[in-house]
């Protein structure tokens, strides 16, 4: 049994598919596949459902999915805390946030965060909330910077993690300039989230409570980046839920303009999340400052 295995299981319960799990893992897709067959061999059963649209997990699969998450946290974790004892950690925060937060919303929140008890070093790592998720859970972050919708179920166990709402964003669905005017839902072209993304599950699970009533497109464009989103928005492409926090300047300047109803509108919070057993202790300090405040 090896670690990877694990973790190659949770990429691909998490993408559904080979590929592009395989490139989340950045491994070639062969070598992925050959350690999914492994892990399904130690095992002994088949963990995922294999078609030509992808993956799905066999009850067996579903069965182990939430204790193979933990598992690897708390093994990344017990490495964190022998490095703490032995005097190797050191005083950096380490924060992963998904990349719609880092480019607006971090700087602004850890310059108030630091207000009177000045940080000694930050290091922030962007990227999809996937390989954040997995940042937490390998203890390469101490913290997950994240937009979280209370409606939608986090892969981080509360028995494991905790968060705080440090914030309130909105994800509104807006077009260009020229594509303002229409009020069908089906008249845009749908610009969507990556199945890797945050923003795509919150956005998926608040559209499948509409599909009983509207007819979903496909999507016609999809990345894991809601800036990439909001420049082919901007291009006239199309239709995409984008955080207030990021497009706001562009609604401003009437670049972007809402194509729906606020009823359409997704309000989501920021959340700061955590292991509830921090093996830094200058982390767990910044933690208990910020749960005080």
């Amino acid at each position: 049994m090896e670690l990877v295995w694990l973790e190659d299981f949770t990429a691909l319960a998490e993408h559904g598919s080979f590929v592009r799990a395989a490139q989340a893992r950045h491994i070639t897709q062969p070598a992925f596949s050959r350690r999914i067959r492994a892990l399904e061999q130690w095992v002994g059963t088949s963990l995922f459902i294999r078609t030509p649209q992808g993956t799905t997990l066999t009850e067996a699969g579903k069965h182990i999915q939430a204790s193979a998450f933990e598992s690897i946290g708390r093994l990344y974790r017990l490495r964190t805390e022998a490095q703490e004892i032995a005097g190797k950690a050191d005083r950096t925060l380490q924060f992963a946030a998904t990349h719609s937060l880092s480019f607006t919303f971090f700087p602004r929140w850890v310059r108030q965060a630091e207000q009177g008890t000045p940080i000694e070093a930050v290091q922030l790592h962007s990227d999809t909330m996937a390989a954040c998720e997995q940042m937490l859970l390998q203890g390469s972050a101490h913290f997950l910077l994240s937009h979280r919708d209370p409606l939608v179920p986090s892969l981080l166990s509360a028995e494991q993690f905790e968060s705080i709402c440090i914030g309130e964003d909105r994800l509104i669905p807006l077009v260009g300039r020229e594509l303002a005017g229409e009020q069908d839902f089906e008249a845009f072209p749908y610009l969507a989230y990556a199945e890797a993304s945050g923003l795509g599950r919150i956005v998926s699970h608040r559209l499948k409570k509409y599909s009983t009533n509207y007819f979903m497109p496909e999507p016609r464009f999809s990345s894991h980046l809601a800036a990439v989103l909001m420049s082919m928005a901007l291009e006239n492409k199309g239709l995409a839920w984008l955080p207030e926090s990021l497009s706001e300047q562009e609604v401003v300047e009437d670049k972007l303009v809402r194509a729906l109803s606020e009823e359409w509108d997704i309000p989501v919070q920021i959340h700061l999340t955590r292991p509830r057993i921090l093996s830094s202790t200058f982390a767990d300090s910044f933690w208990k400052k910020l749960a005080r405040n």
